[in-house]
């Protein structure tokens, strides 16, 4: 029996799209730790272990009730834990830190361009969902930079959503947000086995599996792997033949 049509492609993110940024949580918030240490009387390594552990316990969600969270929601959740008070410009000033901080680790495949032009080609939709604390603007800027923007025909960050990854609404999100109604006509591309794979599949979608081994491995298996970007044109390619 054939399967239904594809008629989108949803793409991950960090390790998917982008590539995989080996670095340390608590290097990342640094800046952010000291420059709130200069509004309130608290030393800055406790700050920078607070905040470090706060996105710690967000990113845990994924396997327990999923709830999305804005990086507004991470540093008020830290400020409100160390019993602190700061402004709310305070705290933007912080987040921003934190943002420039990850800026010089954001490159895109070098592939992108390429495969989403060709899946394009191909009449498919193009989505991403990327679970992220980050604002959207933010993705935005890179994928705009990096000539991708407009080669995305929907994009979905949960951190403007309820839930993440693998929770299914944020795969119905990302179906709705490219038009697709049934799920088995979309196929879900990512590098984490859990909340990418087993996410997409539970939700009713095809599910690709980008290897990155630097990741958390899960018991599931992906409907088909690729170890680079373009080796998922001629996959697509098959799956369109046999409709």
């Amino acid at each position: 029996m054939a399967r239904q049509r594809i008629e989108a492609v949803i793409f991950d993110w960090g390790g998917t799209l982008a590539d995989y940024a080996a670095i340390e949580l608590i290097d990342m918030w640094r800046i952010a730790a000291h420059h709130l240490a200069d509004h309130i009387d608290i030393p800055e390594a406790e700050i920078l272990a607070r905040l470090t552990a706060v996105e710690e316990r967000m990113w845990a969600r994924t396997t327990t009730d999923a709830r999305a969270a804005s990086l507004s929601d991470l540093l008020g959740e830290a400020i409100r834990e160390l019993g602190a008070d700061v402004t709310a410009a305070v705290l933007e000033e912080a987040g921003t830190h934190y943002l420039d901080t990850w800026t010089p680790h954001i490159v895109h495949d070098r592939q992108a361009v390429e495969v989403l032009t060709a899946l394009r080609a191909r009449g498919l939709r193009i989505g991403l969902l990327s679970n992220t604390h980050w604002p959207p603007a933010y993705h935005e800027h890179f994928l705009e930079r990096d000539g991708l923007v407009d080669l995305i025909d929907a994009r979905a960050y949960t951190s403007e959503m309820t839930y993440m990854k693998p929770h299914p609404e944020a795969f119905r999100h990302a179906l709705d947000a490219v038009g697709v109604t049934e799920a088995a006509r979309a196929v879900f591309v990512g590098d984490r086995l859990f909340d990418d794979v087993f996410g997409a599949q539970r939700a009713g979608m095809r599910a690709v599996h980008r290897v990155n081994s630097r990741v958390s491995t899960y018991d599931v298996r992906p409907d088909d792997t690729i170890e680079r970007l373009e080796e998922l044109v001629p996959i697509i390619d098959g799956w369109l033949r046999e409709a």
